[in-house]
């Protein structure tokens, strides 16, 4: 009897971590479509998908990732995801890539990504980075990172980038996800949608109720 409860155990254990991630196709690619109504679509993670021999070249091609982009907003980053949405031949293929510019004293602010781990890699400039570990240690890691340093942000744990210097700085990131998903802290918290009650917020964060006042209308 123990033995048949710790065999369901073990194979309950290996499919919860089966479905962590994004799972691996059973076949060379799946091109998602955007018509669900075509005869010729499969629904596969959160995805149509075409028929393989509807597939072209310009389904996993995408141009125009060494443009600079523009930083002139309030945080003096920008973000260009290259997820599923974009090339549609990444859909079960578990990966994505983003480019990121930073204007001087620029910041992707803290955020997590839910599905997928980060690797970084510096072309331009200097960065400061780093990630928050879980409780109840919440460690901080951070390292400065210049033209040719790579970082790992691990899977769901808060991380940043900051450009310290007075040049632009650029970078690169892989994500272990097709679809890796995006919190940003503040975001979340003080301009969720409804908002969230002040008093959790002030109790929360040990603030006065009109700072989280203000802080949720600046978001």
């Amino acid at each position: 009897m123990m033995k048949g409860v710790v065999t369901v155990l073990v194979l309950a254990l290996a499919c919860s971590l089966a479905s962590a991630y994004d799972p691996s196709p059973l076949q060379d690619f799946c091109v998602a479509i955007n018509d669900s109504t075509s005869s010729q679509a499969v629904f596969v993670n959160g995805k149509f998908c075409k028929d393989p021999k509807l597939a072209t070249a310009d389904d996993f091609f995408f141009s125009g990732l060494n443009t600079p982009r523009d930083t002139s907003k309030s945080l003096g980053s920008n973000v260009t995801l290259l997820n599923v949405d974009k090339i549609l031949g990444l859909n079960t293929l578990g990966i994505s890539l983003a480019r990121i510019d930073f204007a001087p004293y620029g910041l992707n602010p803290p955020h997590i990504h839910p599905r997928a781990t980060e690797i970084l890699v510096v072309l331009e400039g200097t960065l400061y980075v780093g990630f928050v570990t879980s409780n109840p240690e919440n460690r901080l890691f951070t390292k400065v990172l210049n033209a040719g340093d790579v970082f790992v942000f691990p899977i769901g744990l808060i991380h940043f980038q900051f450009n310290p210097g007075h040049t632009n700085a650029v970078a690169f990131a892989g994500l272990s996800s097709q679809n890796p998903g995006l919190i940003t802290i503040a975001n979340a918290v003080f301009g969720s949608n409804a908002p969230i009650n002040p008093d959790v917020l002030a109790k929360a964060f040990q603030l006065d109720r009109n700072v989280v006042n203000y802080l949720q209308k600046k978001f």
